[in-house]
């Protein structure tokens, strides 16, 4: 048997070299709330059937609640071994795991074993798994030097995240694995649930060099619908800061194209524009509402800066005024993979600094 207690995350999530697959057999919607990164689903019970029989359990006994599950567990794995799994070959080394560890991963692990293959199951299961988490990301956070890379809304940061990534900076983006842009404007579609985005986080984490800074944008405490962990955000809003300066003109101008899955929604732009009618004059609402209908995206984008979000980032920024340690100005941001060595070279000289504010 696997014992993740003496396995890392980083191990067990990768799902290579030591596991050709890992399997949750737990029910569809157990699965979809959270399971470990790179799970497939093959569910010995569905969501109905686990449900009768919870009921049998209370209203029967325990006893013909095991033996209407067996039969049902029996019967879903036989599915599994002739459809999902039929082309597995003879060394195929899969890691089972349910809740806790326990029947239904047994169950089905003794029936794959039976066929020939390398079964491990993981001790504790997903329960285990989930402690993990919660000690890495809740308690831990960061066990490397953090670097906060802030700017103003449209600054570019998460293109400029992801260039630097591609040049060797160990970087974490909050945002892509919260799938959410941060701001009022920026719903993806939905989010994953609160504990999918923990054990995401919890694996990024668990795969940084302690010995390098890590690169995270600028966030509040909340993104979109999730929260980040305690310790995460302890590490985001006392780590050292590098700030992108952008002239307005230029930000409104790589919003326009950033965010034109929300232009392109007449319906949804509109709305969300009405949301910011409480904090706003009716003309000033009624003037964006106009850019809008005519399509004056960058003249909109740069209202809704002007107005709307550099005034409360520069109440959010002052907060943090005594972690600044460097700023980039960028007089445009035409030129993304320019603007992310100019940012790289900053990073280089502020590094040993940031090493000495080590988490």
């Amino acid at each position: 048997m696997a014992d993740l207690a003496e396995v890392s995350l980083d191990a067990v999530t990768a799902a290579s070299g030591r596991f050709d697959d890992i399997i949750d057999v737990r029910s569809p919607a157990e699965f979809a709330e959270d399971h470990l990164p790179g799970a497939i689903n093959l569910p010995v019970l569905s969501d109905d059937e686990r449900a009768q029989v919870g009921k049998i359990y209370k209203q029967i006994s325990p006893f013909d609640a095991r033996k209407f599950g067996a039969a049902l567990v029996a019967a879903n794995a036989a599915r599994h071994i002739a459809g999902p799994l039929r082309d597995r070959e003879g060394a195929w080394r899969p890691l089972v795991y349910c809740w806790r560890g326990g029947q239904r991963s047994g169950a089905f692990a003794t029936i794959l074993a039976q066929v020939g293959w390398r079964v491990s199951r993981l001790d504790g299961g997903y329960k285990s798994w989930r402690s993990l988490v919660v000690r890495r990301a809740h308690e831990q956070g960061f066990a490397a030097p953090v670097i906060v890379l802030d700017g103003n809304t449209g600054s570019a940061k998460t293109a400029i995240l992801h260039r630097l990534a591609a040049m060797g900076h160990q970087i974490v983006d909050l945002e892509g694995l919260a799938h959410h842009r941060g701001s009022l404007f920026g719903a993806r579609g939905a989010q994953p649930s609160q504990k999918m985005f923990e054990g995401r986080l919890a694996a990024a984490l668990e795969a940084l060099d302690p010995g390098q800074p890590v690169i995270v944008e600028a966030e509040s405490s909340r993104i979109g619908d999730l929260e980040l962990p305690k310790a995460v955000w302890a590490g985001v809003k006392d780590a050292p800061r590098l700030s992108l300066r952008v002239p307005v003109a230029a930000r409104a101008a790589y919003s326009a194209l950033d965010y034109r899955d929300v232009t392109a929604d007449a319906g949804r732009l509109r709305a969300i524009l009405q949301k910011l009618a409480p904090l706003h004059p009716a003309e000033r609402i009624a003037q964006w509402l106009r850019m809008a209908e005519d399509g004056k995206w960058r003249q909109l984008a740069e209202g809704l800066m002007r107005d709307h979000y550099d005034p409360r980032y520069e109440k959010h920024r002052a907060r943090y005024a005594d972690r600044e340690m460097s700023s980039v100005a960028l007089d445009d941001l035409s030129d993304l993979d320019r603007a992310a060595e100019t940012v790289s070279n900053a990073l280089g000289r502020m590094a040993p600094r940031a090493a000495g504010r080590r988490p």
